[in-house]
């Protein structure tokens, strides 16, 4: 299954079938999940059971410059087709924005953009345990990379010298060791999101 998040008239979840074996890959939607006001979907990751779990990054109709002052103004949200949304109790965070999930389903993994900071908290406990980092920059998205650690990516800098910044995070340890510092390049201000193609970084 694909999940896409969706902004403008509505925000919700919408749930594709990919088709990868025809030389044309095909699409077909299958349904949507959406978002109770004011939910301000951003990041979402789905689950082996077919739910799946967004970040609430700034809920509709908030300042921006609430999460820029590091305010904690979103959570996460977990999603099944029996029990719709619910939030994820110890998510609180400013800025929630990438996730991860690990392959046993019992930890997540979030980064939390206006506290500039990347945190772990367990999940299916009563009680969950919440570990969190300072990055020093504000992280966006987050991935897996090939030798098991978690990528993360987002803006260094200030206005209007801003960087791109890619670090390696160890999930275990949550150990973070820097890749890439690099300076605006054109109109290319600050990336986003960072993916390993053979020995580069894209």
């Amino acid at each position: 299954k694909l999940f896409v998040v969706v902004h403008g008239g509505r925000e919700a979840v919408e749930v594709f079938e990919l088709d990868a074996r025809p030389q044309t890959p095909t699409l077909t939607w299958i349904g949507c999940a959406v978002a109770p006001d004011p939910i301000g979907l951003n990041s979402v990751r789905g689950l082996p059971d077919g739910g799946f779990i967004a970040s609430n990054f700034l809920p509709r109709g908030a300042p921006m410059n609430s999460i820029q002052n590091g305010e904690k103004n979103g959570e996460l949200w977990e999603w099944h087709t029996a029990s719709g949304w619910r939030k994820v109790p110890g998510s609180e965070a400013s800025g929630a924005n990438g996730l991860e999930l690990s392959e046993d389903g019992r930890a997540l993994y979030v980064a939390a953009w206006g506290s500039q900071s990347f945190f772990r908290l367990s999940r299916g406990q009563a009680a969950p345990a919440r570990e969190e980092v300072p990055l020093g920059f504000r992280v966006d998205n987050i991935r897996w990379a090939r030798d098991g650690s978690i990528l993360a990516a987002g803006q260094g800098g200030t206005a209007p010298q801003f960087t791109t910044v890619v670090v390696k995070i160890d999930p275990k340890t949550l150990a973070v060791r820097r890749v890439l510092d690099r300076p605006s390049v054109g109109p290319f201000s600050a990336g986003t999101v960072a993916v390993e193609v053979g020995t580069q970084y894209w």
